[in-house]
């Protein structure tokens, strides 16, 4: 994928990537991106934990915004983004990501491309470092939307994506989480991976990691516009700690937790309580919403009332064909940020912040 070479080339270039416009103008990219929503609250994080995650999302931010600055597509900085969420311990995605019942770390992702309404998820995976790409991979070089398993690992080694070893996604710090919630639930622990780094091995505990009682959604995920008005979205995530008979959520359900559509004027991707988000068709729904003339904002409000309204929590990331950016969710935070050509970057962690 040719996003690949432009990233190598490229340095992370901040709020600067925006070139400022004349006024009036439309943007000619836009970005937002997001790390999953859940009780997240000042209290909760330390003013290290806190930085940490801000300059995590700043990093994605960087590295999305560049692709778009340099004339790149919407899909590429999509990806480029996620991929960085993927190798950062702090977020549900990746490396960092929780573990099964069973002590696995199986990973789900989907993107699709708003100009022509492809789209490509994997589901299950265990040994594909970025679980993003081998969605973009499915959409591309397939005739499929969703892999599931070690098929879809199988195809991605194929791609010549990168495999790794599955304790490539350990951290002590989600391992931890799993040993609590097997308690709590009164369910066998299963043995600690043999191939596990020992706890206080480098990379085992995620800097800034916040305590154990975090109850966020960590999922990760990325909209965005580039300068020939394409949409593109891409959702990745480990799912759900201690999720058990194969479970999967919403995120690789094209329409449930990802969608994109340049003829709806819409790109969305979303976090939450994957079950609720799956009934409600949330992404989908946002984006009917706005091709019958909502604007992105009322549209990402309308359908998190109705998420909510059945009992699910989460949130959601919308991008609008004018670049305009919607962030909308029914809990105390939302890890979240945004960038574009006519406007100083903005990353944001708790529901109360000022857009």
């Amino acid at each position: 994928m040719k996003f690949v070479a432009q990233i190598a080339a490229l340095s992370l270039l901040g709020a600067s990537a925006a070139a400022a416009q004349p006024v009036g103008e439309a943007p000619r990219w836009s970005l937002a991106i997001h790390g999953g929503a859940g009780v997240i609250e000042r209290t909760s994080l330390t003013p290290e934990q806190d930085a940490a995650y801000r300059a995590a999302l700043q990093k994605a931010l960087d590295v999305g915004s560049a692709v778009l600055a340099e004339g790149g597509e919407a899909l590429d900085a999509v990806q480029a983004a996620i991929q960085v969420m993927e190798d950062e311990p702090l977020f549900n995605a990746g490396r960092g990501a929780v573990f099964t019942a069973e002590g696995r770390n199986e990973l789900d992702a989907a993107v699709m491309n708003g100009r022509d309404l492809t789209a490509g998820a994997v589901a299950g995976l265990t040994t594909t470092r970025h679980p993003i790409a081998a969605a973009r991979a499915v959409m591309e070089r397939s005739p499929h939307v969703m892999l599931i398993g070690p098929g879809a690992d199988a195809f991605a080694a194929s791609q010549n994506l990168e495999q790794v070893e599955p304790a490539w996604f350990f951290t002590q710090r989600r391992w931890d989480q799993l040993i609590r919630a097997l308690t709590e639930q009164g369910l066998p622990i299963p043995s600690r991976p043999a191939d596990a780094p020992s706890s206080d091995a480098p990379g085992a505990q995620a800097s800034g990691a916040p305590p154990l009682d975090e109850r966020k959604f960590g999922t990760v995920g990325a909209v965005a516009l580039d300068a020939q008005g394409r949409l593109a979205a891409g959702t990745s995530t480990g799912g759900m700690t201690a999720k058990r008979w194969g479970r999967v959520g919403d995120v690789p359900i094209i329409g449930a937790g990802t969608y994109a559509s340049n003829a709806d004027g819409c790109a969305v991707s979303a976090t939450g309580s994957g079950e609720y988000f799956i009934r409600s068709t949330v992404a989908r729904d946002i984006c009917r919403r706005t091709a019958e003339g909502a604007s992105v904002q009322a549209a990402a409000d309308a359908e998190i009332a109705e998420v909510g309204a059945i009992g699910g929590d989460g949130g959601v990331i919308v991008m609008g064909r004018d670049g305009a950016v919607a962030f909308a969710l029914n809990t105390s935070g939302m890890y979240r940020a945004e960038a574009g050509s006519m406007r100083a970057d903005r990353v944001a962690i708790y529901a109360d912040e000022d857009r």
